[in-house]
């Protein structure tokens, strides 16, 4: 092999190479550069990268702040694949024709500027089509404002951008999903920033986090961005608020600068506006605007954060288990002290098999004192069974709806279990919770600005939640089961329980001899 064919080779190798010699963009000043990727793009290629060698195909979710280069990234991605391979089909679907055209020009000024050695001849070049003849790949675009868009012939690469603001994105996916096979070597790739709760892009993540869909999501925060930050003024200072944000994402001063002045400028003062915009977490970007938390999303990003094996394990150790309801997931979540860990989801609406799973749950670890167990579903099944199984005394039902142990100042139980977790979570002494979305999202569902007549702390219905929210907050629930009672700490009465669940056995298996 030549020298020029193993400096080919290279380049087609190298995705980051392929892009530095050969593409070229037109930066926010309006300078043509080479295409020199960011952290951001980085961050996305890896992991596009790693669900490729996993699955042989990509289907991923793109969550991000503005400009932060990822529509750019997988342009290039699908231009070299388009260039390089025969027979390659990709459609790119935007939101609204203007943001269609500008990103298919970004395609064609890959294309125009790009290295005469590394780029086929082109035809058909219209406003909606880029076709390589000699390759028998080409582009289509098109607008989400039409119903039928990307309604056509089978496709192999699919770029979606700023989906959340699709006007027809039900009939679009569901046509992409015949568009498009699941097949080797296909990609899809849907990056949008976020347009609050309820849309198909949302109910798409909800899914993508839960691991219940082929998609994979990618979040990927504004501070990222290198270029995100400004020199800092001399009056500057930051409120309790915005040092407790600092604190949480451990960002310097020209970053907070620049935020100030993307809130007082762009957003008219509005933290909301900007957290949907430019979020800091997959919560941040979802929250409602105007929603009032009961638990602050910076709290729980702070414990997020908690090394668990520098903390003591302090107390009784216990265990929360919401149980299915419908087409929702059972989830079990072991909290001793300010330590919770051993999230766990199993998707089975079985009563007896979800019974079974906690007894074995129980009986393989004897140092959990107490499991709580939300008896609205099947949980009153799985508690009885519990109970006949010998595990009475180590397990207690709890009724969500029932009064509360201090009812001057909760509404019902489960605005007392979510009031004591919310407390538990914002004290002065960070807790330890799972470094977990999907449990982030539940925590800050509830609103704490909703109060019954008598001045009692009450919490919108759980329905309410499932519906903006996309899924019921199960996690948040069974980790708020963790303070459904207080549990002493009394490691003596471990070894009597073993004790017991053997007496129990063994009269059984003398009954049934």
């Amino acid at each position: 092999m030549s020298t020029a064919d193993q400096m080919l080779a290279q380049v087609l190798s190298d995705d980051e190479l392929y892009c530095r010699i050969n593409l070229k963009i037109r930066t926010k000043s309006g300078a043509i550069v080479a295409f020199e990727w960011n952290d951001t793009q980085r961050i996305l290629h890896t992991a596009l990268e790693r669900q490729k060698a996993e699955k042989g195909w990509v289907r991923a979710l793109v969550l991000k702040g503005r400009q932060q280069g990822c529509s750019t990234y997988v342009a290039a991605r699908f231009y070299k694949r388009v260039t390089t391979s025969f027979g390659i089909r990709c459609q790119i679907i935007t939101h609204m024709d203007a943001a269609t055209q500008n990103l298919f020009g970004m395609v064609k000024t890959y294309h125009e500027l790009g290295d005469a050695t590394l780029k086929p001849k082109s035809k058909n070049d219209s406003a909606t089509s880029l076709a390589f003849g000699g390759l028998r790949s080409d582009y289509r675009v098109a607008t989400a404002g039409s119903k039928n868009a990307g309604r056509s012939d089978t496709v192999q690469l699919f770029h979606g951008s700023e989906v959340a603001f699709w006007p027809n994105a039900e009939k679009i996916m569901a046509g992409l999903g015949q568009t498009l096979p699941l097949e080797l070597g296909t990609e899809a790739i849907m990056e949008t920033t976020a347009n609050g709760l309820g849309n198909k892009f949302h109910s798409m993540w909800v899914m993508a986090v839960a691991g219940k869909s082929d998609y994979m999501s990618v979040f990927i925060p504004w501070f990222i961005e290198k270029g995100y930050r400004r020199e800092v003024p001399a009056d500057f200072e930051l409120s309790d608020e915005d040092i407790e944000y600092m604190e949480a994402f451990d960002l310097d001063m020209e970053q907070m600068a620049w935020r100030q002045a993307k809130i007082d400028t762009d957003f008219t003062g509005d933290v909301d506006w900007f957290n949907q915009e430019y979020p800091a977490t997959p919560d941040m970007a979802f929250l409602k605007v105007g929603h009032k938390a009961l638990i602050n999303t910076l709290k729980v990003q702070k414990a997020r954060k908690k090394n668990q094996a520098h903390m003591r394990r302090i107390g009784a150790h216990v265990v929360g288990l919401d149980p299915a309801r419908g087409g929702d997931t059972s989830t079990f979540i072991h909290r001793q002290g300010r330590v919770a860990w051993g999230i766990e989801r199993i998707d089975i609406r079985d009563t007896m098999a979800v019974a079974g799973h906690a007894a074995r749950m129980l009986e393989d670890d004897q140092t959990i004192r107490m499991m709580f167990i939300d008896i609205g579903g099947i949980g009153a099944g799985i508690y009885d069974r519990l109970v006949e199984l010998g595990y009475g005394e180590r397990v207690t039902a709890v009724n969500f709806g029932a009064r509360a142990n201090d009812d001057r100042k909760y509404f019902n139980k489960r605005a007392e279990m979510w009031g004591e977790m919310a407390e538990w979570v914002e004290d002065d002494i960070t807790p330890s919770i799972p470094d977990d979305d999907q449990l982030h999202g539940d925590l800050t569902s509830a609103s704490r600005d909703k109060y019954s007549s008598n001045g009692q702390l009450k919490l919108i219905e759980k329905e309410k939640i499932k519906k903006e929210l996309g899924r019921s907050p199960d996690d948040g629930d069974a980790l708020a089961l963790t303070f459904a009672e207080p549990v002493a700490a009394d490691d003596v009465h471990t070894e009597s329980w073993r004790e017991k669940l053997l007496r129990s056995r063994r009269r059984k298996s003398a009954m049934s001899a």
